[in-house]
């Protein structure tokens, strides 16, 4: 087994020095985006973000995603996983490190499908988990582990974040210098100064307004970068009219959240919740209060309310057709279907065995009624006698 390189000596050899960099990009980023961009002059590519638990699970999710996409122009390569357990982050990383130079678990993820997963930047504040997590994977498997994370509002808490990683096992660091707040029309520009403090050997990622902040390697009439706005409040514009001087029709808006209403907590309510919370006071937006799903007892997934197996749709139609039994409740009807392919062949069999009668009358040849009325005719004759 090939000794496995570590930190910079790994970024040099194994990762030939790369400075350009394709980000993974939901997707965009398979195999011919990344030959593309290799075309263009990107030295290192990613894939996209992968699901540990359904890349173990599922088969054809690996074929699709990695294994139908192996070639050899398409190195170096960091195959990269969102995931929250640590035995099913080893499981995913021992099925892909023979298909790439390293593995990148994205604790960087700020969109809402990452926090109804709970993976991505809603694990940063859970470091024990995060430890075990990179220090395992790190033992088990024979490439690097890297990570991809965002920063914390206090620098001194992003460099203990940054020093526990690499401590567990950590190779490379990729810092986006922006908070798990900043996102969408939030985003703002990277804190490079976050990035600078961060004592690794790290990937900057931040966006393009980031070459603000250090100098731009082209003059402004090739790159141009784009600084997202700041949302305007619609009640600066007090005159009424919008630009170049046309009327603007006031906007209806819903009556303001009192404090009895909002509880303390319109602060941390996005405008959407609150305008939820306007139209139903009572509406509850606690996620302890919350009602949680039932988990399926194999995977994890949520299962479903009514399955006879305690199972989420996927595990219940794999238990149902090797025991041949029903689901109402997901529509499996394995069972059912059995006995009436059962009933019918017994009913062709009867069919057949009366057709089968007929034919023998038809031919002539002796059936049991005839047997029947022979033997008895014998008898009437030898009693005449």
């Amino acid at each position: 087994m090939a000794v496995k390189l570590q930190g910079f000596e790994f970024w040099k050899t194994t990762l030939r020095g790369a400075c350009y960099i394709v980000a993974p990009m939901v997707d965009q980023s398979e195999l011919a985006w990344r030959l593309l961009s290799r075309r263009h002059g990107a030295e290192l590519c990613y894939t996209p973000m992968l699901h540990a638990q359904v890349f173990v699970r599922d088969a054809n999710y690996r074929r699709d995603n990695l294994y139908s996409e192996v070639c050899p122009e398409d190195r170096p390569l960091i195959t990269q996983f969102c995931a929250n357990d640590p035995e099913v982050f080893v499981q995913a990383c021992l099925l892909v490190q023979d298909y790439c130079d390293a593995i990148d678990l994205n604790l960087g993820c700020p969109q809402m499908i990452a926090k109804r997963g709970h993976y991505g930047v809603f694990l940063q504040d859970e470091w024990d988990l995060l430890e075990k997590m990179v220090k395992l994977a790190n033992e088990k498997i024979s490439v690097p582990i890297t990570c991809k994370i965002r920063v914390f509002n206090k620098m001194e808490k992003t460099v203990q974040y940054a020093q526990m990683l690499e401590k567990a096992g950590c190779q490379l660091l990729t810092v986006h210098g922006r908070t798990k707040d900043q996102k969408g029309p939030a985003t703002g520009i990277a804190s490079w100064e976050h990035i600078k403090a961060v004592r690794l050997e790290e990937i900057t990622n931040g966006g393009e307004e980031a070459g603000q902040e250090v100098g731009l390697p082209f003059p402004h009439w090739i790159c141009q970068p784009y600084v997202r706005p700041v949302p305007k409040d619609p009640a600066a514009n007090g005159n009424g009219t919008g630009r170049g001087g046309v009327e603007v029709k006031a906007v209806c808006h819903k009556r303001a959240l009192s404090q009895e209403d909002s509880d303390g907590a319109s602060d941390a309510l996005s405008k959407n919740k609150q305008k939820k919370k306007a139209r139903n006071p009572h509406k509850n937006f606690c996620p302890e209060q919350k009602l949680k799903y039932i988990k399926c007892e194999q995977c994890g997934n949520p299962k479903g309310n009514k399955c006879v197996f305690n199972l989420c749709r996927g595990c219940c139609k794999k238990k149902a057709y090797k025991e041949v039994a029903d689901c109402p409740s997901h529509g499996l009807r394995f069972k059912t279907k059995a006995e009436k392919q059962k009933e019918e062949e017994g009913n062709r069999g009867i069919e057949e065995g009366k057709s089968g009668g007929l034919e023998e009358e038809e031919n002539g040849t002796p059936t049991d009624h005839h047997r029947r009325q022979t033997d008895c005719g014998l008898r009437h004759g030898q009693t005449g006698t």
